[in-house]
């Protein structure tokens, strides 16, 4: 059973984040901010300018005080010891923001809207030095640990991309729909196609998920400048609005709009492979049979390979999964789910 973590908010919650000691913070439709301690009371609460609804909250990871806020087209820099008035604003967006990162070594942050736009500021500097861009809506984008100038995107125009910042054009692309295991177009792939909607990258920046509309979860590996599909699995009935790797392992948590949120452990398809991945890339390619080969790459994962992946772990939330975040506290997992309700729920990662 789930904790209810309540008080918070009067509307549904839309986005979580942590920082380093364990503070939460929450952000609803209509403006509301909230702050939880470890336990899950109300630590501090702000009701942002216009009332938008507050779509993505991130920590500093270099100064856990600092978190930064998107409403509407607007980013709110706030201080946590205070939660008052912002510190700034910035208008860097033009439509509204759908998902903000922050690089590991604080020096740029990444807002993603419903242009397809991705705003990259210097936040030394406090401008715009880049403008990335996607052709529909940009749902998902997050820097890649370890390589604070490389980062990902996904979006409604069913593309994943890499990037480095100190280029304008994507490093790579992979369009989902072209990587269907199932050949050619399906018809209930006609009628659910990969809109990408979450991301997420695993500690060892090498290895990143996606989570789609047609409830598949794509684990792809990163080589250099281009990227790869390793896996394909299927858990959720509906679209998985949420991708999450665990920090320091190759468990996965989805949320979807089913109301499931499931565990993937990925460690023996994803782990073995750490040390060497060009190599076992191309011994992959050799053991392919003829069907999954495309112009030399492998795009396609054989339909056995989806069946013999099975979550872990399947918690029946009962709700469309808004976000979902994994904490630890006294050496104890805990994944916080934020739905449609006004409270965040919080599960116990006994097993892990």
């Amino acid at each position: 059973m789930a904790v209810k973590w309540t008080g918070g908010h009067s509307s549904s919650v839309l986005c979580l984040n942590v920082n380093t000691e364990g503070l939460v913070a929450s952000g609803a439709e209509g403006g509301e901010l909230t702050l939880w301690d470890g336990g899950g009371t109300p630590a501090g609460q702000l009701q942002l300018p216009k009332a938008d609804d507050v779509t993505s909250v991130v920590f500093s990871p270099q100064c856990p005080t600092r978190l930064y806020a998107s409403h509407g087209e607007t980013i709110s820099l706030l201080d946590v010891r205070s939660l008052k008035e912002p510190i700034e604003h910035f208008h860097v967006n033009e439509e509204e923001i759908n998902c903000l990162a922050v690089n590991e070594t604080d020096s740029f942050l990444a807002a993603a809207d419903d242009s397809g736009a991705i705003k990259i500021m210097d936040l030394e500097k406090k401008k715009v030095s880049r403008s990335l861009r996607h052709s529909n809506i940009c749902s998902s984008v997050v820097f890649r640990p370890q390589r604070p100038q490389s980062l990902v995107s996904c979006g409604l125009d069913m593309q994943v991309m890499l990037w480095n910042l100190q280029k304008a054009r994507p490093l790579w692309t992979t369009n989902l729909q072209e990587c269907e295991t199932d050949g050619p177009q399906s018809a209930g792939q006609f009628f659910n196609p990969p809109l990408a909607h979450s991301l997420s990258v695993a500690s060892c920046g090498n290895i990143f998920g996606c989570g789609a509309q047609d409830g598949k979860v794509r684990i792809f590996r990163v080589t250099g400048s281009k990227f790869e599909q390793e896996l394909e699995f299927q858990g959720h009935s509906l679209g998985v609005s949420q991708v999450l790797f665990i920090p320091e392992a190759y468990w996965l948590l989805t949320g979807g709009n089913d109301g499931k949120i499931l565990l993937w452990d990925v460690s023996n398809d994803v782990g073995k492979q750490q040390k060497s991945p060009a190599k076992s890339l191309q011994r992959r390619k050799a053991q392919a049979p003829a069907s999954t080969r495309k112009n030399g790459k492998l795009t396609k994962v054989a339909s056995d390979e989806q069946a013999r992946i099975l979550p872990k772990l399947t918690i029946e939330h009962g709700e469309k999964v808004n976000w979902i975040l994994c904490t630890e506290t006294k050496g104890s997992k805990r994944v916080l789910v934020a739905d449609q309700s006004s409270s965040v729920s919080l599960y116990l990662l006994a097993e892990l």
